[in-house]
């Protein structure tokens, strides 16, 4: 048996497509908290087989953007008590360990990562390109809690990274979420770069508060859109068929035939 022949891969990067498709539609409100999501619903919208959806799904829980529920998923719906006592916590630890990072720095190179994940970020909100601004925002926070020396606090940070990936998503999208995330960015790592800990631990308090403000606006923007949907919907309900369907529509970014992709 030859065994230099390799199997053939299915098309690369289809699971990540849709993983993108789905999370950048969170983000945009396409699919809005308390929607469910059906892998079989999806895949016939998205036009690709069950399978990379299925990885999609899977990604998307273990990251916090949606939850299991039944046979399917839903996006978490947040309450001001589920923002409250995200932010409490937020609060507690975030300037905290950031103050303790300060302490860890001991070289330039400590702060390269968090100085070029500003640089991505500012390049990606020129763009107007979310999911780069997302991945360079969260490259950001990575780089700054890698530094933290307590590994209770740092595993604790680690329990809720999902949730503050999520209220991420659901802000980000915003243009003037995106400014005041980078204006929070900027504050932090000069703190960080002077080797303050008291002012690390100041711009950190401050970025917590403009992103809490803009996660309630967002929450309210979402509830306004679903309540001109179900008005929309009700009125026209006595002269179309109902949409029986749980899950939201999404059109695919780009065509993908089935027939390029093999399920497993």
């Amino acid at each position: 048996m030859n065994t230099s022949i390799k199997p053939l891969d299915r098309p690369a990067g289809l699971a990540d497509r849709v993983y993108h498709q789905l999370r950048d539609s969170i983000g945009n409100h396409q699919i809005k908290p308390g929607e469910r999501l059906q892998e079989v619903n999806l895949a016939a919208q998205l036009a690709v087989s069950r399978t990379p959806v299925r990885e999609a799904l899977a990604r998307l829980e273990s990251e916090g953007m949606i939850v299991v529920e039944g046979r399917g998923f839903v996006v978490p719906e947040l309450t001001d008590t589920d923002i409250e006592e995200i932010y409490q916590l937020r609060f507690l630890l975030e300037p905290a360990a950031a103050a303790s990072a300060v302490a860890e720095i001991n070289s330039a190179a400590d702060l390269a990562s968090m100085a070029s994940e500003i640089e991505d970020a500012v390049a990606a909100d020129k763009k107007g390109d979310f999911r780069a601004f997302l991945e360079a925002n969260g490259r950001f926070h990575n780089a700054w809690r890698a530094l933290v020396p307590n590994r209770r606090m740092s595993k604790l940070l680690d329990q809720y990274v999902g949730h503050v990936r999520f209220l991420r998503v659901l802000t980000l999208g915003d243009a003037n979420a995106r400014k005041a995330a980078l204006t929070g960015m900027k504050n932090i790592h000069a703190a960080f770069k002077s080797r303050d800990k008291k002012a690390a631990a100041e711009a950190m308090v401050k970025h917590l508060e403009a992103a809490k403000h803009f996660l309630i606006v967002a929450i309210e923007q979402i509830n306004k859109e679903k309540d001109i949907e179900q008005h929309a919907s009700r009125q026209s309900s006595s002269t179309a068929p109902s949409n029986t369907s749980d899950a939201p529509e999404i059109k695919a970014s780009s065509p993908t035939s089935r027939a390029t992709e093999k399920s497993k």
